[in-house]
Parts: C-alpha cells; structure tokens; sequence
C-alpha cells in the first residue's frame, strides 16, 4: 500500500508569540501548523468534473485510543508496538487510516479539574506510525487535560510524527479545519468535531486555542459546508452521546442528518466507550459510535467490544463494512467466530434500515 506523503509546513516564533501558546524553546522552530500538512490547498475549488474511471479509495476508522494509564504500563512493558500488533495489517491495508485520540501527549501543563484526566509520553505515538495509522482526530474531552500548554504539545509532538491532525488548534480557523490528502486523484477531506466537552473554556473561539466544539450550528456547519465545497469525499469524525449506552441521543440522529444534507459522505461516532448502531441516510452511512478500540480494561463488557470501520468510495458512492475486535488488556485482538457473530447480531439489533451479514458487510435495507 502506497501512503501519500504528509507536508509539514512550520510557522514562525513571532506567530507562536502573538498566541501566547506556552512551549519549550527548543520546539519553537519546529512546531508546524496543525492544518496546514498536505499538499492539498484547502482554499482551492475541487473541479466539478468527476470521471467514472476512478480507483476505489479505502478509508478506515477506529474508536478511542488511549495510550495511558494501564496501557502506558503495557507499552513501557512490551514496546510501543504493543497496542496496534494484533491489528495493524488491516489498518495499513487501508489508504487513508484515522483514530480518536483520547489523550493528550505531553510531560507539562497543569492537570485540568475533571474526573478522569489522560497523559500519554510522546514516544507512544510511534506505534500509530508502526500501525499504519496516518491522522488522528483531537476532537474530544481529552485533549487539553492539562490545559493549552498539553495541547500545544500534542500537536507538536504529532506533527513531529508526520501524523495528520484535526479537531483541535491554535484557534477557531485552524481547529474547525478539516484535514485534506489527495488519494487516487480525488480530494478526501476529514473533520473532526465535538459534542462533549467539560465547558466552554475548552472551544476553540477567535484566536483563542481549543477544540472544535458542536454545540452550535455555527461556526460548525460553516466549515463541515466549506470542508464538502473543497473535496470530493468529506467524512465527520464526530465526539458524542452518552457514555455506555447502547441507543444514540435524538440530538447526534439530527445532527448526522444536517452533515449529510450538507454534502457529507459518512459519519463517524466515538465517546460512548460502547457499541451503537448504525444508519444509512440518503445513501450515506453513520456509524453512532466505534466503541473503545486500544482502552483499559472495563469492568463494564460493552467497554472491551470495538470494531474497525472500512468505507469505500468508488464513483460517487460510497460502501461500509465492519471487522469486530475484542480489547484485552488494552490491546484489541480481531474476534472470534463466535464473538464476531455475537457482535454482529449486536449490530443488527441496534441498526436502523440496514444489514450487517458475518463478513461485516454493511448493506442497507
């Protein structure tokens, strides 16, 4: 598989300043801006002209990593390979491979008042690279556990990495960007975006830095509609719901209707560390959630059940399908006869209007 090679564009001490974003000297000069790693310009026009005879583009998506805590404890154990060995063929089969990264990635900033916070050492994000693992969406109510200065970091460090980024930035325009790569001759854009979020300090406004939140309709459906304007295939990876459940909010069902009505090809869930179903709108499919994918042990069993996402876009259209998995200790392992099965049957139960066979083809009804 041929990946397309990742441009990392470095921005200037004097913009780093103007932000006020608190990072070592030493990385000054080799921070790179979030947004802009591709050689796509996303400001350019993707031509209406569309040929039949285009190559098929695989994507593939996995739920919530975190590379922490007991996980951490694996890594540091067994190597930062750990985590993605048992599944990392199917993730570099694929053209274009994204995660949830539920962590963020820094040895500073101050530990934010919340529940649960995640700290992940840089050097565990050489395993995504090993995985075949090309970008990583920072849309969730992780990534500035300690504060802008471990939000700072985890970009530098993924950039560090040549590992794409959305969701997250130094401010509005650059964390509501969306991620561009050209693949078989066609733009694929990524956007990733955020439902939970501990408040409002978090949300990325003006030049203020944060996460690309969804609480609104706006500034959101303005870069979901830009992100569509420039690219051929736009796919929203999307923080939400409640947590261990099975069923999505009546909000998230809406909202994944106005993405598609706004020219959005599928829709990618995380958050709820459980398995949702999913649906097909207008031909387009939405995924409620992926579930946990490399995660602690959870004492609740919808925790350790996970699936990879595959779409396929090929003239126009675009199909899905699913390979179920099983997290044990922190490391998902590709299921079992019986356990696909059970998690199949899962699927079907919890699905509106389509059919999921035992290969994982998602078909709708």
């Amino acid at each position: 598989m041929h990946k397309i090679t990742k441009i990392a564009l470095s921005f200037s001490t004097a913009a780093l300043m103007f932000f006020n974003l608190d990072i070592p000297s030493k990385q000054i000069h080799s921070v790179v801006d979030a947004r802009e790693q591709t050689t796509i310009d996303p400001k350019a026009k993707v031509a209406a002209t569309k040929t039949t005879t285009a190559k098929p583009i695989n994507l593939t998506f996995t739920g919530d990593v975190l590379l922490d805590r007991s996980v951490g404890d694996q890594i540091r154990k067994n190597g930062v390979d750990y985590p993605f060995k048992m599944v990392s063929p199917l993730l570099k089969k694929a053209d274009l491979t994204f995660v949830n990264l539920e962590t963020a990635v820094t040895e500073r900033g101050k530990t934010q008042n919340k529940q649960f916070t995640f700290r992940s050492r840089p050097e565990t994000l050489q395993g995504l690279v090993n995985a075949g693992v090309d970008g990583v969406s920072l849309a969730n109510n992780h990534t500035m556990d300690y504060g802008t200065t471990g939000l700072t970091d985890t970009i530098y460090y993924l950039q560090k990495k040549k590992l794409g980024i959305t969701g997250a930035g130094k401010n509005k325009e650059q964390a509501f960007s969306a991620y561009y790569k050209k693949i078989n001759g066609k733009t694929v854009a990524i956007l990733g975006l955020s439902r939970v979020l501990p408040d409002g300090s978090w949300f990325a406004k003006g030049s203020k830095p944060g996460i690309a939140y969804a609480y609104s309709k706006e500034p959101m459906m303005s870069y979901v509609k830009k992100a569509v304007k420039n690219s051929d295939y736009t796919v929203i990876m999307i923080h939400w719901n409640r947590e261990r459940q099975d069923y999505p909010e009546s909000y998230a069902k809406g909202m994944a209707k106005d993405f598609i009505n706004a020219g959005v090809d599928a829709v990618i869930g995380s958050h709820s560390h459980s398995l949702m179903g999913i649906e097909y709108y207008k031909g387009k499919p939405i995924y409620y959630s992926l579930g946990n994918f490399v995660f602690t042990n959870s004492s609740d069993p919808r925790g350790s059940q996970s699936m990879i996402v595959n779409l396929t876009f090929n003239n126009n259209r675009v199909s899905s399908s699913v390979k179920t998995a099983k997290i044990v200790d922190g490391q998902p392992r590709l299921a079992t006869v019986s356990y696909n099965k059970s998690i199949i049957s899962k699927l079907n139960k919890l699905s509106t209007n389509v059919k999921v066979d035992n290969n994982g083809n998602v078909k709708q009804k």
